[in-house]
C-alpha cells in the first residue's frame, strides 16, 4: 500500500504526490519569475507549466500502471518515460534561441527551461532536498555570478553603438557592415532609420572590437555614401 493515500486505494495520488506537484509548481514559478523579471521571452506560466508537467510525467511513470504489473509477465520501466521528458522539450528550447546578426540570443532561457523540468522530474521522483538545492544554485548563477564577474579581466573591449549617416542607398548598410569586420570588429544588432523627404538613411549598430572607436569612425567616413559617422555614447563624431 502506498503511503498518504486520502482519496481511495489508487496509487500514487495521495498528500505526498501532491506535495510533490506542489514544490514543483513553487520551484518552477521561481525560476519563472526570475525571467519575468528579466522581461525574457518565456516568463511565470511557461516555467510552471514545464515544471508542473514534467513532475506529473514522472509521477505517471511511477505509479500510473500499476494496475497492470504481474510480476514475472509485466514490468516497468520508469525512466523511459523521463529520457522522452529531456528529448521532448527540445522544440521548446529550440524555439526561444534564435540569431539576430552575430549575436545569439535565447541560450540562457533555452538552458532555464531545460533546468525547470529537472526540478520538476526531481520533485515527482522525490529527489526534493536535490530540487531545493539545484534552485538555490540557479538563483546564486543568475543574480550573484554576474557581480562576480565584472571584476574579471575581459579580453575584449565593451561594446560601444554608432551611427551612420548617408545617402539613402540600398547597398549602404552592407557596405558599412564590411567596412566594420574589416577593421576587425565584430557587429551586433543593427536598426534602419529611412528619411523618405530627405533621401537619407541613418544606421545605428553595436560593435564590439579590440580597440576604441576612433579608428573605426575614420573608416567609415571613407564609405562610398556616407556622410556622418559618430559614437552614440559619446560627441566624437566625424562630418
Amino acid at each position: 500500500m502506498h503511503a498518504f493515500l486520502p482519496f481511495g486505494t489508487a496509487a500514487g495520488q495521495g498528500w505526498l504526490q501532491f506535495g510533490e506537484l506542489g514544490l514543483a509548481f513553487l520551484l518552477a514559478g521561481i525560476v519563472g519569475l526570475e525571467r519575468e523579471y528579466r522581461q525574457k521571452s518565456a516568463g511565470f506560466r511557461t516555467y510552471t507549466l514545464v515544471g508542473v508537467a514534467s513532475a506529473l510525467f514522472v509521477l505517471v511513470s511511477k505509479y500510473g500502471f500499476d494496475d497492470v504489473l504481474a510480476p514475472g509477465r509485466v514490468v516497468l520501466d520508469p525512466s523511459r518515460v523521463a529520457a522522452q521528458i529531456v528529448s521532448g522539450l527540445g522544440f521548446i528550447g529550440g524555439g526561444v534561441i534564435f540569431m539576430r546578426r552575430d549575436a545569439v540570443r535565447g541560450l540562457t532561457t533555452a538552458a532555464s527551461i531545460w533546468l525547470t523540468a529537472a526540478l520538476g522530474m526531481a520533485c515527482g521522483a522525490g529527489m526534493t532536498a536535490l530540487a531545493l538545492a539545484t534552485t538555490a544554485g540557479y538563483l546564486f548563477v543568475m543574480f550573484v555570478t554576474p557581480r562576480l564577474l565584472r571584476h574579471f579581466p575581459s579580453a575584449k573591449k565593451p561594446g560601444f553603438i554608432v551611427a551612420v549617416a548617408g545617402v539613402d542607398d540600398a547597398g549602404l548598410p552592407d557596405r558599412v557592415r564590411a567596412r566594420i569586420r574589416e577593421l576587425g570588429f565584430s557587429t551586433g544588432h543593427m536598426r534602419l532609420e529611412r528619411d523618405v523627404e530627405d533621401g537619407t538613411i541613418s544606421i545605428v549598430i553595436r560593435i564590439r572590437g579590440p580597440r576604441g572607436y576612433g579608428d573605426l569612425l575614420t573608416g567609415l567616413m571613407r564609405v562610398p555614401g556616407v556622410t556622418s559617422a559618430r559614437s552614440e555614447s559619446g560627441s566624437n563624431a566625424l562630418e
